[in-house]
């Protein structure tokens, strides 16, 4: 069974996914493959530079996220030459990891752009973590330090709260306290094992 899950910055995508990797799923992240894909030796990395130039490196030849960002935003070309390096590279990285899952495993794809990229077709299921956008503003600014106009430029930067929630076929409510998404991860979870045909409690 495959499930993409995905939420807007803020909402606690990566909670939800800790929680389901808790309860047995197999769980690929696709920022985690984004980092690998372009690390210190890989062709993606080459590729990158070829593209953009040897100041998107650091002294010690690694990527250079911040100066890739500067580079990046703002500048759609720029970006969408950047994803065609990184996207197929993750696409292919996270293929192969599912390869590797067992076959009645439930494999949850945790996708931050997954509307954005169109992929919502390719999934069993998709999950959406939701909060509103107030909640987001409050934990960006609270949580991590951004200022109000920084936290608004990043939510307003991804898909909007209606577009993630039209293709939904799941929806966690994570507004509340973290009991409250543990009951409802719990929820999702039996759901889940019921559709993929073994018991609620055969992964915990």
């Amino acid at each position: 069974m495959r499930v993409g899950l995905t939420g807007g910055i803020g909402s606690g995508k990566s909670a939800v996914s800790a929680r389901l990797a808790e309860r047995g799923a197999v769980v690929i992240d696709s920022d985690v493959l984004a980092r690998e894909v372009v690390a210190k030796g890989t062709d993606g990395l080459a590729e990158v530079v070829a593209a953009f130039g040897s100041g998107v490196l650091t002294a010690a030849g690694e990527l250079d996220r911040p100066a890739v960002g500067k580079i990046v935003f703002g500048d759609d070309a720029a970006r969408r030459k950047l994803e065609a390096i990184i996207h197929p590279r993750v696409r292919a990285r996270a293929a192969e990891i599912e390869d590797q899952a067992d076959a009645d495993a439930i494999v949850v794809h945790d996708i931050p752009l997954l509307v954005e990229t169109g992929q919502a077709d390719r999934f069993d299921v998709v999950l959406v973590v939701d909060v509103p956008v107030e909640v987001q503003l409050r934990r960006l600014t609270t949580q991590r330090g951004m200022d109000a106009a920084e936290a608004e430029q990043r939510i307003a930067s991804q898909a909007s709260r209606e577009d993630r929630l039209a293709v939904a076929d799941v929806v966690v409510d994570n507004s509340g306290s973290l009991a409250d998404l543990d009951r409802r991860v719990d929820e999702v979870w039996n759901t889940f094992t019921d559709r993929s045909g073994h018991g609620p409690d055969t992964k915990r």
